[in-house]
């Protein structure tokens, strides 16, 4: 490239021409800005100001050394092996990775005949879930006649009986929806209220205030399948906001 006329239009216009096509084909395949990345991060909440805890696909946010498996309906099975008996295998239980204080959890689960398991809440202790947070009961209570127990579905453990048994016999999904602010916790099951207690004139009384939120493993051959595992955190404008006089 000796010639003059030739050095010209290279350097005004070839090379001008290559670097502006590489720069326009770099801006199309750039990493998204932190704009777009912060919008991926919060696709799982909705406009209701509720949050997937259960994604449909993964246990991403959860530990657990028990057999959860992700469905292909986008549902969560806890399929106990068989030589896993028992509800004392707290390692086996599915834990969030963090705690929550107050919220409306909502949750649909379907068991089978007799099937067992629960939802736990605001667990200060993971290893001793029992003596150190609240479980909501879930039992195919469906054929149980007389009054409820806190082992029909909606109870709470220990002692706290819901109003209504409103089970649905084995293989359908039943919703529940637990609502807990300040010292005031509500259940509904299936969209009938059955709990509305006050935790400090309870068996509850000396529960912490905020912990984890736990699937219940109940042992072979207790199969639950879990789905729509979705929690709105609330933040009261005054203390004690929420608590049920």
């Amino acid at each position: 490239m000796n010639n003059p006329a030739w050095k010209f239009i290279f350097f005004s216009i070839v090379l001008p021409l290559f670097v502006s096509t590489s720069c326009l084909a770099q801006s199309k395949t750039s990493p998204p800005s932190t704009k777009q990345e912060s919008k991926k991060n919060t696709a799982n909440s909705t406009k209701d100001g509720f949050v997937e805890l259960y994604n449909g696909r993964d246990l991403t946010g959860w530990t657990t050394k028990g057999n959860w498996i992700p469905q292909k309906d986008g549902s969560l099975l806890i399929q106990p092996r068989k030589n896993e008996k028992g509800w004392g295998r707290f390692d086996a239980y599915l834990w969030t990775k963090r705690k929550y204080k107050d919220f409306e959890l909502h949750v649909e689960c379907s068991y089978p005949a007799k099937g067992n398991s629960g939802v736990y809440f605001r667990v200060d202790d993971r290893n001793n879930p029992v003596k150190t947070g609240i479980e909501a009961q879930v039992y195919d209570s469906s054929k149980r006649k007389g009054r409820p127990n806190d082992h029909t579905l909606g109870g709470i453990i220990p002692g706290i009986a819901p109003s209504k048994n409103m089970a649905k016999p084995p293989g359908q999904w039943n919703q529940m929806v637990i609502r807990c602010v300040g010292n005031r916790l509500q259940v509904k099951v299936n969209g009938e209220e059955v709990i509305d207690i006050n935790l400090q004139k309870s068996s509850l009384k000396n529960r912490k205030s905020e912990g984890y939120i736990g699937l219940q493993d109940h042992g072979f051959p207790h199969s639950i399948r879990f789905r729509n595992i979705r929690i709105k955190e609330i933040k009261s404008a005054k203390k004690g906001k929420g608590d049920k006089k």
